[in-house]
């Protein structure tokens, strides 16, 4: 470094005393001001041939090239190092030096760092030449280098809007999930945590990704021996995981078969290490798992209403048996006792609609045995033909204590016909027959679980639409509380008759805690005979436990409204097919909160719900897909329902329906 300072010190020394004596101290100023940070520079990128070139060379012409250097391509960064080949210990910045009141831009500060890669030494000639081109080439240079950062920033900017591109794609993919299948479940609720904190799991996990990820490149490589050598450490590595799912659970042999892929991930990340390949197959990788997950999404969505659909053999053959016997019993024995209770406006009447034998029977059971007085209930019971012998049988098998029960028989109501109700006009249409019934219509997991879910038979039943001519098929009584078959009774609810309903027509327990409970989850409220009459925003309510006024049912002409709107919604373009909709939009205004302890819903859906908030509701509702007495159902739940089954009955045991 000293020699090199001499050399050019004396160079300009001799040039000063050649330009004369008076202007030596200013001119040798404003040449060590200039030329020390740049004679620093070289000092630690030029070594050898380079030093020959100044040396041989006069100082002005460095300083030229430097200069012209600095003018054309602006700051240096350490990407220009980079690029160049210099050494990537160096970083030179912008610095404003002042002389004499005059802002010189053109001068450099070296800052100088730690070397990166000592084994990595700059090439003398090419670190000269970029200095020494001529401007077209400097011209050129740059504009190459100007591309190339150009392109950079592009496909950056690419990947980045591919990102989110597949967020908002996953986030709108969450929004279309079911909720009455999933509900208000998330995997990120604290009840459903299951965090593994055992490490060693995790690394042998981790240590599978980025197998896998090499794997791709060394076949892409064409490195089939470490392709080979991956696939038998990645195979041994999963036998020893298996299913464990804590540190616990491992085999023993598990931290050898650790060392053993390390060991070969290390020999892989050697020969195979490339900084975008790598992202490339992981993003690859991370797409694939989506694309799996919202197949065994879809294809569990499928599923479970599948799964809904159906009757347990178990309930089938209980219903056959009853029937049966039913049948074989003389006609004087079919009939039930206290029938003068069934038109008492004074006692506390039930409807039921239900076509499965155990469900109603485990209503009826629960509610008598936490009935203050059981004597003074009364429970009206339809059902369809096929259920009606079964139906029977079993109350009559099985007489509720002291209450008063009825069973009736849907298809015998001759005036609910398709001239009288809209219903079983549309039901009847050949639109709606098509939709339900031809055999080339999608129902398989490939049209989605929301062509299904509205295939269900519930949907085709006049059971389910049967809740809106209450006052046609029982024309004596005022009040009557309506119950679904998927509830339990754990109080006595005599008090729900002396609820002052304030002139309204149904109380009911409100739902809108969850956004998805208000109207505009239920309607289509961008057709205009929605959109004019209803608040997108108004709370909606639980069907499962309503207490119905009949008198002012009939003064209002509640079922000539639910007509009139079940008329414009032919094309099923103002809801979807369902009892919750219409009723909705019938009791619009018309609808009684009651206290939420009254009734408790989700237990068919939501498995996060408080179980005090269980204990002390008076009914309990498994609204959902995971009924209580299929095997779907949330085991924390079932034990609810459960208790109020007679497992040890004759009928049971031969059908084989345990607990």
């Amino acid at each position: 470094m000293a020699s090199k300072r001499g050399l050019l010190s004396a160079s300009a020394s001799q040039r000063g005393r050649a330009g004369g004596g008076s202007r030596l101290p200013v001119i040798l100023v404003i040449f060590f001001l200039f030329l020390s940070p740049v004679i620093f520079v070289f000092s630690r990128t030029l070594r050898g041939a380079d030093l020959e070139i100044i040396s041989s060379g006069s100082v002005q012409q460095v300083i030229d090239v430097i200069a012209a250097s600095t003018n054309d391509m602006g700051p240096y960064s350490l990407d220009h190092f980079r690029k160049s080949n210099l050494s990537a210990s160096w970083k030179i910045d912008a610095l404003e030096t002042t002389v004499d009141g005059i802002s010189e831009k053109n001068q450099v500060v070296v800052d100088i760092g730690k070397e990166i890669h000592d084994s990595k030494e700059v090439k003398n000639a090419d670190d000269v030449s970029q200095f020494m081109d001529s401007p077209a080439k400097r011209s050129r240079r740059q504009l190459r280098e100007k591309k190339r950062e150009k392109r950079a920033a592009q496909l950056l900017q690419q990947d980045d809007d591919l990102l989110i591109k597949l967020e908002n794609a996953a986030i709108e993919r969450s929004k279309s999930v079911d909720t009455s299948v999933l509900g208000k479940y998330s995997i990120w609720r604290k009840e459903n945590e299951n965090e593994n904190s055992d490490s060693t799991v995790r690394l042998m996990r981790d240590q599978m990704i980025m197998a896998r990820a090499y794997l791709g490149i060394a076949k892409m490589k064409n490195k089939l021996d470490l392709h080979h050598e991956l696939q038998i450490r990645l195979k041994e590595i999963q036998r020893a995981l298996g299913e464990a799912s804590t540190d616990a659970d491992l085999h023993r042999s598990a931290p050898d078969k650790i060392k053993s892929m390390g060991q070969i991930l290390s020999k892989a990340k050697e020969q195979l290490y490339d900084c975008k390949l790598i992202t490339g197959k992981l993003r690859a990788m991370l797409q694939s798992a989506d694309e799996e997950v919202r197949g065994l999404k879809k294809q569990s969505t499928f599923l479970s209403q599948l799964a809904a659909k159906t009757i347990p053999n178990g309930i089938h053959c209980l219903s056959l048996r009853l029937t049966i016997d039913y049948h074989l019993l003389p006609p004087e024995k079919r009939k039930f006792p206290r029938s003068e209770n069934l038109e008492n406006p004074d006692l506390y009447h039930y409807a039921l609609f239900s076509d499965n034998v155990l469900a109603a029977s485990v209503v009826v059971n629960s509610t008598i045995v936490n009935a203050k007085d059981p004597s003074k209930h009364v429970f009206h019971l339809v059902t369809d033909k096929l259920n009606f012998g079964a139906m029977n049988m079993w109350f009559l098998s099985n007489p509720p204590g002291k209450a008063t029960i009825q069973v009736e028989n849907v298809d015998e109501f001759k005036w609910l016909n398709s001239s009288y109700c809209p219903v079983l006009r549309q039901l009847e249409s050949a639109a709606m027959k098509e939709y339900y019934f031809k055999a080339g219509h999608p129902t398989t997991l490939s049209s989605g679980a929301s062509n299904l879910k509205y295939r269900n038979p519930k949907y085709l039943s006049m059971l389910n639409h049967l809740r809106f001519y209450l006052p046609q098929v029982y024309p004596k009584l005022e009040k009557i509380l309506f119950l679904d078959d998927d509830i339990v009774v754990q109080k006595d609810l005599s008090g729900l008759w002396d609820v002052d309903l304030n002139g309204k027509v149904n109380g009911a327990v409100e739902t809108c805690g969850e956004s998805f409970h208000r109207f505009d989850k239920y309607l289509n409220f961008s057709n205009p005979h929605i959109a004019r009459k209803f608040d997108p925003n108004a709370c909606g309510w639980a069907y499962g436990m309503n207490m119905f006024d009949l008198k002012e049912w009939k003064k209002r002409d509640i079922t000539g409204i639910y007509h009139m709107w079940q008329s414009l919604n032919e094309e099923r373009l103002l809801w979807k097919l369902g009892t919750l909709p219409p009723g909705l939009i019938t009791f619009y205004g018309l609808t009684h909160p009651l206290d939420k302890s009254w009734h408790v819903l989700g237990l068919g859906y939501n498995p996060s719900i408080d179980r005090s908030e269980i204990d002390n509701a008076a009914v309990i509702h498994y609204n959902g897909n995971m009924k209580p007495w299929l095997e779907l159902a949330m085991t924390k739940y079932r034990g609810y329902w459960s208790k109020y089954v007679k497992y040890n009955h004759p009928y049971l045991r031969q059908c084989k329906l345990n607990e």
